[in-house]
């Protein structure tokens, strides 16, 4: 039994959604790189859900590229709050804009 792809992109949806919100309306700085991730993940579900239906394995090979993309965004992400963290003991997005120079 499978699931139907109408269902996996309504999914996909309402998983990018909750990303794209906790983006939108956050001011900490790790909680908007946590809404972009999410928004990233909900795109590889689709992705993946489409590859599996149509049966042509280059969205699961995109994915992969998704997938690399993202950790290489969380380690840049991480080290800016990191940085902001030393500097400011902070980590309110209004902060960034302190570390210029």
């Amino acid at each position: 039994m499978s699931v139907p792809l109408e269902h996996v992109l309504l999914l996909s949806v309402a998983i990018f959604a909750i990303g794209l919100a906790c983006a939108l309306f956050r001011r900490k700085f790790l909680f908007i790189l946590l809404g972009v991730e999410i928004m990233l993940n909900a795109a590889g579900l689709a992705l993946v859900a489409g590859s599996a239906v149509w049966r042509n394995p280059e969205g699961q090979v995109f994915w992969m590229l998704l997938a690399a993309i993202a950790a290489a965004e969380v380690a840049v992400g991480l080290s800016l709050l990191i940085h902001l963290h030393r500097r400011r003991h902070s980590g309110d997005v209004d902060e960034l804009r302190s570390l210029r120079g």
